[in-house]
């Protein structure tokens, strides 16, 4: 009899030598694992090879679907349960218990998860970041990462960025946490929120320009806590002195600055990435999406010589 959980694990990866092996290492006891990778130049693949997993190589073609909704819709798992893992998350044996358990209950079809998030060695429990509810394990015919129509954006990746599962059918909260902890460097913290702020500054422009977003998480104050967090941001983005406010926000009224030093320096990070957003919007609105534009009528002068002005052009 196999002692393998009924569970196929879906790992979105890139260049992730780093965090890969404890990723796998914990997901090893599900039935089938499936790493989609983006042609990674480090050695993933060999990692992921020695931990017997299903390698899957996601071309990104600038369209919807991104990697884990395609990954969905077109890999063959054999099991009716999928549960969804970055590279840098663990799921510890107690939520493996949890998981097992819950798949045999028919009420529900799918389940959140709450992640502990470390950062600098710390559990960062304050400043808002816990609990950290994501709809993670669900049957996979049923559920599909909404489409907030920013696939377009340059910079940001092939994986869906913080979009959420929408599921048709009845949801559940497992208690036990899964973590999440980046084994790799503050370089790398940075070049990823570098590009998750390209990301935000676009949803913050679809919400001020009052975009369609039907097919996404309805913002609800009264909903569950993905839906209360949208009706909030449509609050947030139009608030003044965002960067401020968010160092406050985290480090003051959640308490960050119960987390110690890595609290303190979450909050100032989280402040610098909220100005990245607002400088992007800014660019966004105002710049037609580059650093600097100037019309062919400021930059041509009828006093410039012609060949002057043709490079001006």
């Amino acid at each position: 009899m196999s002692s393998k959980i009924p569970i196929s694990v879906l790992i979105p990866a890139k260049n992730e030598q780093v965090n890969l092996p404890a990723c796998l290492a914990s997901v090893a006891v599900a039935d089938e694992v499936f790493v989609v990778d983006s042609q990674s130049t480090d050695k993933s693949e060999e990692i992921i090879k020695s931990y017997g997993a299903n390698l899957v190589q996601f071309h990104f073609n600038g369209r919807w679907p991104k990697k884990k909704n395609w990954s969905l819709e077109n890999l063959a798992f054999r099991n009716e349960w999928v549960l969804i893992v970055d590279c840098d998350e663990r799921i510890t044996p107690e939520l493996w218990s949890e998981i097992a358990q819950a798949i045999q209950n028919d009420e529900h079809d799918g389940y959140y998860l709450n992640r502990r998030v470390f950062f600098l060695g710390k559990w960062i429990r304050h400043g808002g970041k816990y609990p950290d509810w994501n709809l993670r394990l669900f049957k996979h015919a049923k559920g599909r990462y909404e489409n907030l129509n920013t696939e377009d954006i340059p910079n940001t990746g092939d994986n869906e960025v913080h979009e959420h599962v929408i599921l048709s059918g009845k949801v559940g909260y497992l208690k036990n946490d899964m973590l999440h902890e980046d084994f790799r460097d503050l370089f790398h913290w940075l070049e990823r929120h570098n590009r998750y702020s390209n990301w935000e500054a676009r949803v913050y422009l679809n919400i001020l320009t009052g975009k369609d977003d039907s097919g996404t998480i309805s913002a609800n104050l009264f909903g569950d806590a993905v839906q209360r967090k949208r009706f909030l941001k449509k609050v947030w983005v139009r608030l003044p002195f965002k960067p401020f406010l968010r160092f406050i926000l985290f480090y003051i009224i959640q308490r960050g600055f119960l987390d110690g030093k890595a609290g303190y320096t979450y909050a100032r990070l989280l402040s610098q990435y909220e100005y990245q957003i607002g400088v992007k919007l800014y660019e966004l609105r105002s710049c037609g999406g580059q650093l600097n534009t100037t019309s062919t009528a400021k930059v041509a002068s009828p006093s410039l010589k012609p060949e002057i002005q043709q490079t001006a052009t």
